[in-house]
């Protein structure tokens, strides 16, 4: 079975900079590169929509609603485990949010210790240029800072 997953990329000045966020947990801790993503997360197809899914997911990861301009899809695209992301873009020029309150997760840490700790999903979302953010994200995620480019 296909694992679908679908986040909403943010996006202002013309669409020159986006929302990303440091994916949180002691594995990317001390990584940067690569260690980014665009808020997002996994969704039955049968029970929501990848719209719909976008925008809970938003939610549960950043503790914010997302802007409530139209979502724009980009495309579907596809993680080399196959693994479908749908993206869409989001107009938040004038977004004005609280502070983010980060979801969380459970974790047996260290591994094999029989110690559950929680860690935020997130650690950190930032406003970034296309430039700057295209080697940080996940690399199946960056076209779609390609197909946000071409819009």
């Amino acid at each position: 079975m296909v694992v679908t997953s679908s986040g909403l990329l943010l996006h202002r000045a013309g669409g020159r900079e986006v929302l990303i966020a440091h994916m949180g947990g002691p594995f990317w801790a001390r990584k940067d590169v690569g260690a980014w993503s665009i808020p997002k997360g996994e969704y039955d197809p049968a029970e929501e929509t990848a719209e719909q899914a976008a925008v809970r997911e938003f939610r549960e990861e950043l503790g914010v609603d997302p802007p409530s301009s139209g979502l724009r899809p980009l495309g579907v695209f596809r993680y080399a485990s196959g693994k479908r992301l749908s993206v869409f873009a989001v107009e938040a020029s004038d977004w004005r949010h609280p502070p983010f309150a980060f979801g969380s997760f459970e974790l047996e840490w260290p591994p094999g210790s029989g110690v559950r700790r929680r860690f935020p999903e997130v650690d950190r979302a930032e406003w970034m240029s296309v430039a700057a953010a295209g080697p940080l994200l996940v690399a199946a995620q960056r076209p779609a800072l390609e197909a946000l480019a071409a819009t």
